[in-house]
């Protein structure tokens, strides 16, 4: 079986795209990133819970000053944004510079020194729509890019790219994956948010998948807030 590492969040895509494709990729080494996001201690152990459950090691890499260079409201003093989803205004919100390009170099490096086949990364339908780095055509040309900046030349795969997120919550349930350890939100709170776009994605595709019952596990309730 040829190897695989993956970038884990710890939301709902990453856990999906570790989970569902394990048998064909053999992962071996999941990297979660820490940019200075408020949701970093949330998302770090979410994505600990993750590998454990699916038995992957898990690595922590730094990259503190990437939140130097970035001004949107995930690292800043700003309040995130409830915006109209799958807008414009609503990624530039939230954009970080280069992120998926920078976290798929990075996992190159390890693929490289370390013998393995596959990078795989959660890019999906629904945020392909406004997010450059989550399409076809992003992945097609950074699978390029390894070609020659690497000898292993490992081929980026992301399985959800064809899939809403209403598909992907599908996925996990048919595939009895642990969404009660995903973390999604953008803020830093106890349980999601719900109002940050991020959040409402998911809720829109738990309830579509009528899984009321992981919002009340993993949202604040109106009492809560």
């Amino acid at each position: 079986m040829k190897k695989a590492i993956i970038l884990m969040s710890g939301g709902l895509d990453s856990l999906v795209a570790l989970g569902y494709p394990q048998s064909d990729y053999g992962i071996e080494l999941a990297l979660t990133f820490d940019y200075g996001q408020k949701a970093l201690k949330q998302e770090l152990n979410a994505a600990k819970a993750i590998c454990s459950h699916y038995g992957i090691e898990h690595k922590i890499i730094s990259l503190e000053w990437l939140k130097d260079i970035s001004k949107t409201a995930l690292v800043s003093d700003n309040d995130i944004p409830v915006t109209n989803l799958g807008t414009n205004d609503s990624a530039k919100a939230v954009w970080i510079p280069n992120r998926n390009g920078l976290f798929l170099n990075i996992a190159a490096a390890f693929a490289d020194s370390f013998d393995l086949d596959y990078i795989i990364f959660g890019a999906n339908k629904e945020e392909g729509a406004t997010f450059p780095d989550n399409t076809e055509e992003f992945r097609n040309l950074i699978s390029k890019v390894f070609e020659t900046s690497t000898l292993k030349k490992p081929k980026v795969i992301a399985p959800l790219i064809n899939y809403t997120k209403g598909d992907i919550v599908r996925i996990a349930i048919d595939n009895n994956m642990p969404l009660e350890l995903v973390w999604s939100c953008y803020g830093s709170g106890k349980k999601h948010c719900g109002m940050c776009e991020s959040c409402r994605h998911l809720k829109n595709a738990l309830i579509a998948n009528h899984k009321e019952n992981y919002i009340d596990i993993l949202f604040y309730n109106n009492d809560e807030n």
